[in-house]
Formats: structure tokens, C-alpha cells, sequence
């Protein structure tokens, strides 16, 4: 059976500008970029709405490479803007100081990317802000694009140069060390055991000086609607319709539209969705069949007919041909062969 991406993690398509912006700052193009990474051409352009997260990190390693920068993670980090954040970003430019702001990046940080969570610890007058990557094989690009990234923006939102923070990284460190002193105001510490921010912990209680604090309820409650929304497409669409297609297969309704309509959703929706998991209709359609016909033959009072009318094939032939398409034999042979292995 064709495999579905069982990764379903997301990057939002105006998470992924800052990378397209650095690329293209240092000639290389998003369709250069969609190519080097096994993607189809035009991927990237227009913007998409979302990506999967390790797509976003393969493009990371291959724009470095075709950039020749030894420093791409950062530079893309340093064109972070209040919208690489969507909604989650609106919500930190509410908050009342950067206390808050942690505290919000570590409930929202989701609605932007998959990528990595974060991590706020208190030990006296230090705190300690560190990110895990959910990719940790991942280049060195990654990290060092989300914490250049969180200096930039919170520089932004301080409205002043924040005082340097000790850096440090699991990663060794490659390039020059100008880069690194520019963008964090101090060389980071490298070949450490986790990557983190150390600073002072009065740093918590500085003001956001344009805060609109007034707004801050409002978004919140949108940000947590958006969690929900999240929570149940983590179930995985392929998984949902999945589910509808075994409720629906004895009684003939297994068709997109049919589904569609059950998952409260368009035709060209929910292919659009399936099509972002790497599946297809057809695809989650077949295995569903597949996981329910070798049930269904493991139970010696289902004659072959029965089977392909529970399946909904209108003949037995139909579902004779299908599945051995799927198991490399036909249904009665993987029967016997079930029976045996009893």
C-alpha cells in the first residue's frame, strides 16, 4: 500500500517568508530552492499557506548550500517581522511586558510552526529561555534562525537594543564569529548541551512600550480558537476521513463529495487537505478497504461476496482485482495463508 505522510507538523506560509526573503537576497530563487529540495517547482510561489515543517527544514539546509552562507539561519532569522508570527505575534505585541510575552510565546509559539517548543526557567535573579527542536538532526540553520529570530523581534518589541544575553548552542560553531557578535551583541557558547538564552530575570518585568494592552482578551480568544481548531485537524485528515469512509462503506457513501460533506467541508477542500498530509482520496480509500478486508477474511462465516458488499464493491471481481493489487495475491489465497499462520 502507498505510504501517507505520517508527519503531519506545519510551518505557516508567513513563517517561511523570512527564508524565501534571505534566498532571494543572495540570488537564489524559490523555485531554485523548491527544486534543491525535492519539491515541485512552483511550491513556493505563489506563497502557500502552510508547509510541512520538514520540508521548511530541508529548504533551511539547501538554501544555505546554494547561497554559500555559512550564516543563512541567522539572516533569515534577522528578517523576522511582526507578521512571521501571524497571530501569535499579534498577541505578544498585547501583552503588558515581556513576563507575558514568555508566557504567550510558550502557548502560541504553535500557531506559527511545529518546529520546536519553548521553555522558560527561573533560578534566582537568572532565567534561563531555551527552545527544543523537534528536529534535532536538523542543521545547525535551524536554531540559529529562531533564536537570531526572538533577538530581533524582541529588540522590536522593547523598542531598544536588548542588554546581550549569554548564547549557547549544541551545535559547533561554523564562519566567523562577526556574524554571531552583530546580530546576538556577544558570541554564543557552542558544543552545549541545550540551546538557550540566559539573562536577567528583571528582564521579565520590562514593559512592551506599545503594547495595546486593550486588545489582548480579544486575540487571545481567537489564538485559543485557532488551538482547537488545530487539536482536532492533529487527528490528522487522512485519519478523519479514514474514520468516515469505515462508517460509511456498507451503505455506499464512500465517495469525495459524500465525505466531504460529512467532514463539513468542500470537495476541493478536503483534497487540498489530503494532498498537504501527501495523501489522496483514492489512497486513504484503498486502505481503508485493505484494514477492513483482512478482517473481514480472518472471519470464516463472511463468504468472499459478503466481504466485497461490506466493502462497497458493487461485484466480487471488483474487489478480487483490488486486492491483489494491494497484497500481491488474491483474497482467498490470503485467507488460507491467514489460517495457517493461526
Amino acid at each position: 500500500m502507498p505510504a501517507v505522510r505520517t508527519d503531519t507538523r506545519r510551518v505557516t506560509g508567513s513563517y517561511l517568508q523570512p527564508l524565501l526573503e534571505a534566498a532571494q537576497a543572495r540570488g537564489v530563487s524559490a523555485r531554485q530552492l523548491a527544486l534543491a529540495a525535492n519539491m515541485p517547482a512552483d511550491a513556493l510561489g505563489p506563497l502557500p499557506d502552510s508547509l510541512a515543517a520538514d520540508d521548511y527544514v530541508r529548504l533551511l539546509a539547501v538554501g544555505a548550500q546554494l547561497a554559500d552562507d555559512p550564516h543563512f539561519g541567522l539572516h533569515v532569522g534577522e528578517r523576522v517581522k511582526l507578521g512571521t508570527y501571524s497571530v501569535y505575534g499579534l498577541i505578544l505585541l498585547s501583552c503588558k511586558d515581556f513576563g507575558q510575552v514568555f508566557q504567550q510565546t510558550m502557548r502560541y509559539e504553535q500557531l506559527a510552526h511545529d518546529l520546536g517548543g519553548s521553555k522558560l526557567a527561573l533560578d534566582g535573579a537568572q532565567a534561563q529561555y531555551q527552545w527544543i527542536s523537534n528536529y534535532p538532526s536538523a542543521s545547525r540553520h535551524l536554531v540559529e534562525s529562531v533564536f537570531a529570530g526572538i533577538r530581533v523581534f524582541s529588540t522590536w518589541l522593547a523598542g531598544m537594543a536588548l542588554p546581550s544575553s549569554k548564547m549557547q548552542f549544541t551545535h559547533a560553531m561554523v564562519g566567523g564569529a562577526a556574524e554571531y557578535e552583530r546580530i546576538f551583541g556577544a558570541l554564543p557558547l557552542f558544543d552545549e548541551p541545550v540551546n538557550a538564552a540566559h539573562f536577567d530575570a528583571q528582564l521579565l518585568a520590562w514593559p512592551v512600550p506599545n503594547a495595546d494592552v486593550g486588545l489582548y482578551p480579544v486575540l487571545q480568544q481567537h489564538a485559543e480558537t485557532l488551538l482547537k481548531e488545530r487539536a482536532r485537524s492533529d487527528q490528522g485528515i487522512a485519519a478523519q476521513v479514514h474514520a468516515a469512509i469505515i462508517k460509511n462503506l456498507a451503505h455506499d457513501r464512500v465517495r469525495l463529495s459524500s465525505i466531504a460533506d460529512e467532514l463539513n467541508l468542500s470537495p476541493r477542500t478536503l483534497q487540498r487537505k489530503l494532498n498537504e498530509a501527501g495523501a489522496s482520496f483514492q489512497q486513504v480509500l484503498d486502505q481503508a478497504r485493505f484494514a477492513l478486508a483482512t478482517d473481514y477474511l480472518r472471519q470464516d462465516t463472511l463468504s468472499l461476496v459478503d466481504i466485497a458488499f461490506l466493502l462497497g464493491y458493487q461485484e466480487q471481481s471488483a474487489f478480487t482485482h483490488a486486492f491483489k493489487e494491494w497484497a500481491g495475491v488474491n483474497p482467498g489465497a490470503w485467507r488460507e495463508g491467514a489460517q495457517c499462520r493461526l
